[in-house]
């Protein structure tokens, strides 16, 4: 599966003022390191970016396409600055995001079409976040049918069902597991992608990879195409990549029911199985999930 590199944000004590300041050297570190982890894609986010936003998100793609040739996801809530990146940008961009607010479809439906973009679909209605899996399977088609027409083929479109933070809904983690198992029936071509730190957001520092790894590999069961995530947890590359099958395998059994014997499993494999049951609810979330 593909994995989105988060790092390369606003809201880093470093990149956010490197970003402000036209400072090209952190950010062009950055993103050489991103794409040295093993990365398929760099996030480039600018957030609201209300300000010379345009001005920011054009040096950003300017700088950062000259030390790399990674794609790169155009991450900004700034229509002027999104079209200015997309008209500096030398590849093929994928938009993050499109929304179903009537203010953001008629502005960023055109620019994914006349840029021949990617689009990533935020599943984010008119009156806001989806309760459940329905209501998340409603907003995709209501997305995808005006997406298409547009233009925009499905295979264009990376679904973002919006993932939600395990120590404040439970609910909410599982709706996205149950939407993911429907995706492919519902939106037909479309791929699908999670901001994978939501789900541990809130959660102590050293625990937070935990959280993202088990949540990637449980969605990975219904099919999961990608993840903005962070591009330096070399385990959870390693995981994308396909070269922790046993891991993988004893996190879906679990899943489907299964309950090992704790004692005869390794430190790590005990630490997912505790995770899983975590983020499936059987479990009540605090912060010493995994010495219980």
């Amino acid at each position: 599966m593909k994995i989105v590199g988060e790092n390369l944000n606003i809201m880093s004590n470093t990149i956010g003022p490197a970003l402000r300041g036209r400072d090209t050297g952190p950010v062009q570190n950055m993103a050489r390191d991103e794409t040295a982890a093993g990365i398929d894609y760099l996030d480039l986010n600018i957030g609201p970016a209300r300000k010379a936003g345009d001005e920011m998100m054009a040096w950003a793609v300017d700088v950062v396409q000259k030390v790399t040739d990674i794609p790169l996801s155009l991450d900004t809530t700034n229509p002027i600055a999104m079209e200015a990146g997309l008209k500096t940008y030398r590849g093929r961009a994928l938009v993050n995001s499109v929304s179903l607010q009537p203010e953001r479809l008629e502005k960023l439906l055109p620019m994914v079409k006349e840029y021949n973009a990617e689009m990533i679909g935020l599943l984010w209605g008119v009156e806001g976040m989806p309760r459940d899996a329905n209501e998340r399977c409603l907003l995709a088609v209501d997305l995808v049918y005006k997406a298409n027409e547009m233009g925009i083929p499905n295979e264009d479109i990376w679904i973002d069902p919006i993932v939600t933070p395990v120590s404040v809904e439970i609910n909410q983690v599982q709706a996205c597991l149950e939407f993911m198992s429907m995706l492919g029936d519902i939106a037909p071509g479309c791929k699908s992608i999670i901001g994978l730190s939501n789900v541990s957001n809130g959660t102590p520092t050293h625990l937070r990879p935990y959280l993202n790894r088990t949540y990637m590999i449980m969605l990975m069961k219904y099919g999961l195409y990608s993840a903005i995530a962070d591009a330096f947890d070399s385990e959870l590359i390693s995981i994308a990549r396909g070269e922790m099958p046993e891991i993988v395998n004893l996190v879906h059994r679990v899943m489907d029911g299964e309950r090992p014997d704790m004692a005869s499993l390794s430190q790590q494999e005990a630490e997912y199985v505790k995770t899983v049951r975590v983020l499936t609810g059987e479990s009540l979330y605090s912060h010493s999930w995994l010495e219980v």
